[in-house]
């Protein structure tokens, strides 16, 4: 009996936890029998199931059910609540006080709730955020390269928020000699850039490895043209890598420069590669430059918010950048993506750095 007992609310739990309509309401049912047991409780003794007590069912509805059967549980409780306290011998005004309180905190559990779109409970719908934050995350994860070569990023999000419209996609082929990446940043910041972000993502790793880099961003440009969005356009920067010979092709689509660490020079040298952003345009202007990485060479990529400031304009910023990356690598480049990114401020921008590096060469003999 006890086994079947816990399969049954095992499985109570799991429908609850998929969002279902029906374990939404049963869920309701459930809340609405305790509120139901503490009213006559509070007609035997009132003492025992005081007016703090509907609080709680209100708290554990808000936490358990999305809209509309907490509109209906609230609104029970409401009722159940407030009549406890009306039922009282001597009413004064510190119990009408108390009333008034408790249906404002009920109509602003309410409010909030119907504010939510993703018609889940808050948990749930908490849940489900912090996966699409995990899922975009992955997506942008460098997979591990050959010796010799050494990819690392750096984010931050506007307004210390966890959720970006900055982005990585990365492929690294099956012979693991060909390394592409994708640095992409959507319209939009922080929290309201993230979903469009995490589409968008979908819709690069698809492509990505599969279309040469022109046709990918002609393909991903007709993609945010589809969205019929003012607002759905992004700027983005796509690398091509041959890690045996060191070759390189950078194509841009709007992006602010990439910088190349110049060994010889001993300086971070602007790359040439322009272009316009995706989404705008049904026929981008897109730009591309190839070059070689050399051993103790790298590729830094980063997005607008790293180098715009509404006081200077953006070529002061990559200035600024030049000068930063080259005191970050003065210890070496592991870590220097980090120690780029802490020196950015944090603002209303997302940002993103993404730094490629070629090992130096192994000693002879």
């Amino acid at each position: 009996m006890p086994v079947r007992v816990a399969h049954y609310l095992r499985e109570r739990v799991n429908a609850w936890r998929s969002g279902s309509v029906r374990a939404q309401w049963t869920a309701a049912a459930v809340v609405s029998v305790l509120i139901g047991a503490s009213f006559l409780v509070s007609l035997l003794n009132r003492g025992w199931m005081p007016l703090p007590a509907y609080f709680l069912w209100l708290l554990l509805a808000r936490i358990l059910l999305s809209f509309r059967p907490l509109l209906v549980v609230a609104s029970l409780d409401a009722v159940a609540g407030s009549l406890t306290v009306a039922l009282q011998e001597h009413m004064t005004a510190i119990y009408v006080v108390s009333i008034v309180e408790f249906l404002a905190a009920v109509a602003i559990v309410v409010y909030v709730a119907q504010r939510a779109h993703s018609d889940l409970p808050s948990t749930l719908s908490e849940a489900l955020l912090g996966d699409l934050r995990d899922r975009l995350q992955a997506q942008g994860r460098v997979p591990e390269l050959p010796d010799g070569w050494h990819a690392q990023t750096a984010m931050l999000a506007a307004n210390g928020v966890n959720y970006a419209g900055d982005f990585l996609v990365a492929d690294l082929s099956d012979d693991r000699r060909a390394l592409e990446l994708i640095l992409v940043d959507v319209c939009g910041k922080g929290i309201a850039a993230g979903p469009a972000a995490l589409q968008f993502a979908g819709a690069l790793g698809g492509l990505l490895g599969a279309l040469p880099s022109e046709e990918l961003f002609r393909a991903a440009n007709n993609f945010l043209l589809r969205q019929h969005d003012d607002e759905a356009f992004a700027t983005a920067v796509h690398l091509q890598v041959d890690l045996v010979e060191g070759t390189y092709q950078i194509t841009s689509a709007g992006h602010p420069p990439a910088l190349r660490w110049d060994v010889p020079s001993g300086e971070w040298v602007i790359d040439n590669a322009r272009g316009t952003a995706l989404g705008v345009l049904p026929d981008p202007e897109l730009h591309s430059s190839q070059g070689k990485l050399f051993a103790g060479e790298a590729l830094l990529f980063y997005t607008d918010g790293v180098v715009e400031a509404r006081s200077s304009p953006i070529d002061a910023g990559i200035a600024w950048l030049q000068r930063t990356a080259q005191d970050a690598i003065g210890s070496g480049f592991a870590g220097a993506a980090d120690r780029i990114i802490a020196q950015v401020d944090r603002g209303d921008d997302d940002r993103a750095v993404l730094i490629l590096n070629r090992g130096p060469a192994a000693p002879s003999g």
